[in-house]
């Protein structure tokens, strides 16, 4: 661990940092920069194929040139944007003068007022932050879901046959069969992620308050919201919202976060679920020689990884809340409570990578308790009760529910002889009665 990670202010960029630092290169500061210069660029390039001053400038070398200025943007280069930040006090405009010095550099001085054309700072911000979360879910948050997900399936494939005591309200109940309780989870994160991945990232581009009217006064004959729409649903790889005032309506955001918290409210479940059967010595825990489960108790080993991700699970939900009610409301045609909060995407963000991480340790280290499992079947015989009336239904049998629901309230101790007792006692055809005798705590696990 660096000195800076040990005096961070935030555990995910102090104590947590080895696990969240994939994100950083979306969500920091430099990261933040480096997407603005890339919209920025990218806006230019554009323009070089739409307005008559630059169409000297429209070809594939001068393309690769360009995109090179944020292709290698370095620390320094960051630092040089906020060094320029110093004097404007304006982080966008810092920007936007820094890639006037490298136009300069360039000798691309005579176009470089085409920099930042007709455009507001959300123009590049609101562009650029979803651009960041769009590339920061696909190829970081996506593919750790996915990893928890592979995980489950692979325990539902490996215990798919291993019948397991149920429990509904906390008390016994059918039973179930082990491997389909994580195919539940698996399921359920699949459903989520598919719908999560049909909501639009979207971005608002149209001026100051969204109608083009600096660029519809300077180019009154081009279609400027053709362009916008190539420019953002192309270029970027984004959805443009046609319908804005200065900043995004940040609706889709919204649901994004949503998603995202919905999600981790499964795995919330997951947690305390995993937590639960651990306690119920329902599964043992790989042993890592060298960790220390107390510093007390020298023999336990706790479910800490899902302890701790249940935490940051709670943590990443809190914020993802407020982001999702927050980031849609604006007064007029905007105020700046946006900013700061959209700063803080990345943390909700890591909170949640954090936890991912956790449990897929905490999966890994899971080892069925298959003694445990069947004794817990062993002791239960009353679960069966449900099949013998269910049976006796089919059979027209009188009051079967009443029957069986009065036997097992009288009988302190339910086992496989009392079971067969009472069966015997039914006024049943021996076939029935053969039928009813083969059902066991470990076969009555439905399909």
């Amino acid at each position: 661990m660096t000195f800076s990670a040990l005096t961070a202010i935030s555990p995910v960029d102090g104590r947590y940092r080895d696990k969240t630092e994939p994100l950083a290169s979306y969500f920091s500061e430099y990261a933040l920069i480096k997407y603005r210069v890339r919209v920025e660029i990218d806006y230019f390039d554009t323009l070089t194929g739409f307005v008559p001053q630059l169409k000297p400038l429209h070809t594939d070398a001068m393309r690769r040139t360009l995109q090179q200025l944020y292709l290698g943007f370095t620390p320094g280069d960051a630092m040089r944007v906020k060094e320029i930040e110093r004097t404007t006090n304006h982080d966008v405009k810092a920007v936007e003068y820094f890639i006037k010095e490298k136009f300069d550099a360039l000798s691309l001085h005579a176009f470089k007022e085409f920099i930042h054309f007709g455009l507001t700072s959300q123009d590049i911000n609101n562009t650029a932050v979803p651009l960041s979360l769009k590339e920061a879910l696909d190829e970081v948050v996506y593919p750790e879901i996915q990893s928890v997900t592979d995980a489950l399936k692979r325990r539902a494939e490996e215990w798919k046959d291993v019948p397991m005591l149920a429990r509904t309200h906390g008390q016994p109940a059918s039973p179930t069969r082990t491997g389909k309780e994580f195919q539940v989870f698996a399921y359920r994160l699949d459903e989520q992620i598919a719908l999560l991945k049909t909501i639009p990232v979207s971005a608002k581009f149209g001026g100051a308050t969204g109608n083009f009217n600096a660029h519809h006064a300077a180019y009154p004959a081009l279609d400027w919201k053709a362009f916008a729409d190539r420019f953002v649903n192309e270029t970027l790889g984004l959805k443009r919202e046609e319908w804005t005032t200065q900043i995004s309506n940040y609706d889709h955001t919204a649901a994004i976060f949503d998603g995202l918290r919905r999600i981790n409210v499964i795995l919330t479940d997951l947690c305390r679920d995993m937590w639960l059967y651990i306690s119920m010595d329902y599964f043992k825990q790989r042993i890592n020689d060298r960790e220390t489960g107390s510093s007390a108790m020298p023999h336990k080993v706790n479910p800490i990884d899902f302890e701790n991700a249940e935490g940051n699970l709670g943590m990443a939900n809190t914020l993802l809340t407020h982001l999702s009610m927050k980031l849609p409301v604006s007064r007029l045609q905007r105020d700046l409570t946006d900013s700061t909060v959209l700063r803080n995407i990345g943390v909700p963000l890591a909170h949640t990578l954090i936890a991912l991480k956790s449990i897929a340790k905490g999966l890994d280290k899971l080892l069925l308790n298959r003694q445990a499992v069947a004794r817990e079947l062993d002791a239960h015989w009353a679960v069966v009760a449900e099949a013998i009336q269910t049976i006796l239904r089919r059979e027209g049998y009188p009051q079967p529910y009443e029957t069986l629901k009065a036997w097992t309230r009288t009988n302190n101790e339910i086992t496989a002889q009392s079971i067969s007792e009472l069966i015997d006692s039914l006024q049943l055809d021996d076939a029935v009665k053969a039928e009813l005798r083969a059902i066991t705590p470990h076969n009555y696990t439905g399909i």
